[in-house]
């Protein structure tokens, strides 16, 4: 018969401890005498003795998900109410998130504008929201206002 290397397939016997002193792993199966290391279901791995561990130490990477979280700028009617007052925007401008932004008036991180209904405007306006409530939207028709490209009603 002849033995092809290819063909044969060996496997690595695995370690019988404890079991007896001829063995070479018996009594204490290698794991020397007494300790923590020494019990069964230990897991000292990263244990750094109290210091702080190499995995909390090291700067995080990776997924983030704020980084393409929608940031929504709340306004009321209210708020734009003072604006037009104080002559922060005037009633031909056309509102919307690019121009809040400019004028420091929302969150340079907003990246919409939801517009609520809340309080009275006196003045016609023209709004380019993504979002805006039933009231609001009324209420700005009803003086007169323009609701530019309307996204998403909610």
């Amino acid at each position: 018969m002849k033995l092809n290397s290819i063909n044969i397939k060996f496997k690595k016997k695995s370690k019988r401890v404890g079991r007896g002193i001829g063995s070479g792993k018996g009594k204490t199966c290698g794991r020397g005498h007494k300790g923590q290391k020494s019990r069964s279901g230990v897991s000292i791995k990263s244990f750094e003795g109290g210091q702080m561990p190499l995995y909390r130490r090291i700067p995080k990477r990776g997924f983030n998900p704020l980084v393409s979280k929608n940031r929504t700028a709340i306004k009321n009617l209210l708020d734009i109410q003072k604006y037009l007052e104080n002559k922060i925007i005037l009633p031909n401008d056309i509102i919307n998130i690019s121009f809040l932004k400019k004028r420091n008036l929302v969150n340079k991180k907003s990246n919409k504008l939801k517009i609520l209904g809340d309080g009275e405007i006196n003045q016609k306006i023209q709004v380019q929201p993504d979002y805006i409530s039933k009231s609001a939207k009324e209420k700005i028709e009803k003086i007169g206002g323009k609701i530019i490209n309307l996204v998403d009603n909610s």
